[in-house]
């Protein structure tokens, strides 16, 4: 069995800072690309920050020169360090991983359950 498991949100005034922490367990032979999305309520989930196993990065415009993907490919772990947050980046933040698992073929993607952040004005 795989697990995505997410940390670090909570509630943050305007221009604070939060990391949110994500990591990978299970029977799992190789990583791909990882990445975040946010969804608020009533919106689509939306793409924040990816970076690939060779460390690429690409972010949202709306959160570029804020926010930091980073990933410890050592301990199958991914980060993002949000900086200068704003009410907008009020959301359900999901970690997300493209994972090959021993005795499976190919990659597939895989979701964390979820951690909220909250920004007040």
């Amino acid at each position: 069995q795989v697990q995505l498991v997410e940390s670090g949100g909570g509630l943050v005034q305007a221009g604070g800072s939060l990391r949110l922490s994500c990591a990978a367990s299970g029977i799992i032979f190789s990583i791909g690309t990882m990445a975040w999305y946010r969804q608020a309520p009533g919106k689509q989930r939306d793409m924040v920050a990816t970076i690939t196993s060779g460390d690429n990065t690409n972010y949202a415009n709306s959160v570029k020169g804020r926010f930091t993907i980073s990933r410890d490919n050592a301990k199958n772990t991914v980060s993002l360090q949000m900086s200068s947050l704003k009410p907008e980046d009020t959301a359900v933040y999901y970690c997300n991983a493209q994972l090959r698992l021993y005795g499976k073929g190919g990659m597939n993607g895989y979701w964390g359950q979820g951690t909220q952040v909250t920004v007040s004005s």
